[in-house]
């Protein structure tokens, strides 16, 4: 269904003898000040490091840059999936996972269920992880639960327009809001045809020359399943 360099754990390779490619400093070069003494930033490299960083000019400062995480919960309901239609931009009025930033002070599995309180209005329990995908090219890593509703009632928040329980058959692929959540649902749907629900890993790259609104032009590179 999708493009995948995959491996399963019955050969995956070891963590110390797969190549993964250094990441670039991101967006380093839109950092134009301090964010301590609000003094004016250079970009160079440090010394010791590798990368080009922002520095500050005043107090010496240097502005690290690291990923973001995302967390959700995929929640099969009577064999019907939960999904939330975007009410806010990037990707308004497609479907979703309920999903969101992780916040300062909570664990993934208690995020993914805030999410999911606010988007859906759903109170869900978590019963275990289903993916970690990781986007190097945007900095961020999508953390996704399975979970179950602890009463079947929803009420869009106001991030989301419309909250629908889909069968597997019938899940709206043309109209899905991000790549992330395309992997999710088709692995997900693999695992029930297989009979086996699995842990999921993998690195999501973009094709190069797409943009973020083709959520079908990516590879899923060291694809691992427990």
């Amino acid at each position: 269904m999708f493009s995948t360099q995959s491996q399963s754990n019955s050969d995956a390779p070891s963590p110390s003898s797969t190549s993964v490619a250094v990441p670039s400093a991101g967006n380093v070069l839109k950092i134009k000040f301090c964010q301590w003494c609000g003094g004016p930033a250079k970009h160079e490299i440090p010394a010791g490091e590798e990368k080009i960083r922002a520095v500050c000019t005043l107090c010496g400062k240097i502005a690290y840059q690291n990923p973001i995480m995302v967390v959700g919960c995929l929640i099969e309901h009577d064999r019907k999936i939960l999904l939330c239609k975007r009410n806010i931009e990037p990707s308004f009025g497609l479907w979703t996972l309920p999903a969101g930033y992780l916040e300062i002070g909570e664990s993934a599995a208690e995020g993914a269920i805030r999410e999911t309180w606010e988007e859906a209005g759903a109170e869900v329990e978590v019963i275990s992880p289903f993916s970690q995908l990781d986007i190097p090219h945007i900095g961020q890593t999508y953390v996704i639960f399975l979970a179950k509703l602890k009463k079947p009632q929803l009420s869009p928040g106001p991030e989301s327009s419309e909250c629908s329980l889909f069968e597997l058959d019938n899940i709206p692929f043309d109209f899905l809001a991000f790549s992330s959540i395309f992997i999710t649902l088709n692995l997900y749907i693999e695992d029930v045809k297989s009979g086996k629900v699995k842990f999921h890993y993998g690195t999501i790259n973009k094709r190069l020359g797409t943009g973020p609104s083709d959520i079908r032009a990516f590879t899923l590179d060291y694809h691992l399943q427990v």
